[in-house]
């Protein structure tokens, strides 16, 4: 028998020896709280009576306890559970060392109930990712994480200590685990929009506040994406080779994590579409993944009965950090993008065709003025990216 159903005997057997011991208990600890059925049916049957206003719930300790209390217990409970007797609920009363430690027994009885709240509701949002995945969507993987943060968050304030985010010590941090397996569509999704970029770079500029590096499930695809964000913001030309050329100078051929075939496949100019749909494919699969990552560690923290519940709840919001990254991330993509402001004209200023023929008109002789200019300063010419934050 466990220490967890050693402290439901105790609370119960103390309730049972001083029914006053429930003015002490009923304030925060509720039947759900207890891990065997038959606990929380007697539990609950105690309750009950003292509502309805049991004679010996009101029984000062310290003086004899009538015996309908155990009587009309065992009635009421049996109305909730089978198989209860009679000499069970003595066993109670035996099982208790002292009475008056009931608030402490009753702690030790809700602090087994945070761990496997803490558990079942990993496992909820582990089975809801992984489903997510199978299905290509979001929406339950997304309904469980924030059921799990809220359900933290109450657990802590049941508790008495607030829910902030800590990151354990080295003999409760995470694992590293074995990567799991990818889908072939995240990957062939990873690969187009790696392609539409390489195509049209400009569309990097609506994509690098929400999509980073590791989105993407492939390793090599991670680098690619590295690379066209730093060719992009330093502002230089992007094609298949300047591509394969940055992956070179970052390492990435060299140790195998791609190599110049791959490379010049994923970045074929040909390639060409919109980047914010594949964009937000490949988030929705990054925070399945983080889903399953996140849900996992915490199931992990929750078997570690040497845990306080504080410690384990801290523990598993530092656990559920990168998850909620992803989702803020989500939540950027999915917004619409804000209608163009009209130009505001001020009284008396010429409306904007004329304005429009007059900067084209000082273009053309600005150009016509202009000596030719050699090859290297046309090329540093080209339109400027540096406004755009690297994603690497």
């Amino acid at each position: 028998m466990t220490p967890l159903v050693h402290a439901e005997q105790a609370v119960l057997g103390a309730i049972f020896l001083e029914p006053c011991q429930l003015d002490r208990l009923s304030p925060w600890l509720r039947p759900e709280h207890f891990s065997r059925p038959v606990h929380t049916a007697i539990y609950a049957a105690m309750l009950q009576l003292k509502a309805d206003g049991h004679p010996a719930a009101a029984t000062t300790a310290g003086f004899p306890v009538p015996l309908a209390w155990v009587t009309d217990t065992l009635r009421e409970a049996s109305t909730r559970t089978r198989g209860l007797t009679a000499s069970y609920l003595h066993s109670l009363a035996s099982a208790c060392p002292r009475p008056d430690h009931a608030p402490v027994y009753g702690r030790m009885v809700l602090e087994g109930a945070i761990h496997r709240s803490v558990a079942q509701h990993a496992a909820r949002l582990h089975q809801a990712a992984l489903a997510d995945g199978r299905a290509g969507t979001v929406e339950e993987t997304l309904h469980h994480a924030q059921v799990l943060t809220d359900v933290l968050a109450d657990l802590a304030r049941g508790w008495g200590t607030e829910a902030h985010p800590m990151q354990p010590p080295a003999p409760y941090a995470p694992q590293a685990e074995r990567p799991q397996p990818v889908g072939e569509q995240v990957l062939a999704d990873e690969e187009f929009l790696l392609g539409c970029l390489a195509a049209r770079p400009e569309q990097l500029l609506g994509l690098v506040r929400w999509l980073r590096p590791g989105d993407f499930a492939d390793p090599g695809h991670q680098q690619i994406y590295r690379a066209l964000g730093a060719l992009h913001h330093r502002g230089e030309p992007i094609d298949q080779l300047t591509v394969l050329w940055e992956t070179q100078r970052r390492g990435t051929l060299a140790d195998g994590t791609l190599d110049a075939e791959r490379v010049m496949r994923i970045c074929d100019p040909l390639m060409g579409g919109a980047a914010e749909h594949f964009g937000e494919q490949v988030v929705h699969a990054s925070l399945v993944r983080t889903a399953a990552l996140a849900a996992r560690q915490v199931g992990v923290l929750a078997d570690r009965d040497a845990l306080a519940p504080g410690q384990l709840i801290g523990y598993a919001l530092h656990a559920l950090g990168p998850l909620d990254d992803v989702r803020h991330r989500l939540r950027l993509a999915r917004e619409a993008e804000p209608e163009p402001r009209r130009p505001t004209i001020r009284p008396g200023a010429p409306p904007p065709a004329a304005r429009i023929d007059a900067a084209r008109a000082r273009s053309r002789l600005a150009d016509a003025a202009a000596p030719a200019a050699p090859v290297a300063a046309s090329c540093a010419a080209l339109p400027s990216r540096h406004n755009l934050r690297s994603p690497s």
